[in-house]
């Protein structure tokens, strides 16, 4: 197979463009993250997030979250079309600030949980799963 030099560029800026395509929808989970803790400062620890490292199917992927003491948890999938998965609040009678469910990941990417402590501060956990099948529609 010969290709011209024209259609080695296009190639080339095609191949660029995909690149740039995570970014976008990565900026899409930090407008979610910001709307959420209103543009606070975001500490570590004090939340565990629970995800596969490798995930055989995208359409199924399980995780849970942990973080004592939080008045509401919210899980983002920074590679998603729609980054925003959920966003569990717990009342002061809960008896424990947990939640695990199962999502939808299009590729390989991050998913994020932030919990808003009682205290009103930020914490942020991020596990990153390797996605063999999308299920986004890839």
């Amino acid at each position: 197979m010969n290709f011209s030099r024209r259609e080695t560029l296009a190639l080339g800026l095609g191949a660029a463009a995909l690149t740039v395509l995570p970014v976008r929808s990565s900026a899409a989970a930090d407008d979610a993250i910001a709307a959420f803790t209103g543009g606070a400062e975001m500490g570590e620890g004090g939340i565990t997030l629970t995800a596969p490292e490798i995930a055989e199917n995208g359409n199924t992927v399980p995780i849970a979250v942990d973080a004592p003491g939080a008045a509401s948890i919210l899980i983002v999938a920074a590679g998603n079309p729609e980054p925003g998965v959920a966003t569990f609040n717990f009342g002061p009678m809960a008896a424990a600030q947990s939640a695990s469910t199962r999502i939808r990941l299009a590729s390989t990417q991050d998913v994020v949980a932030v919990a808003k402590m009682a205290d009103g501060s930020f914490t942020r956990a991020s596990a990153t799963v390797k996605v063999t099948i999308g299920g986004c529609g890839g």
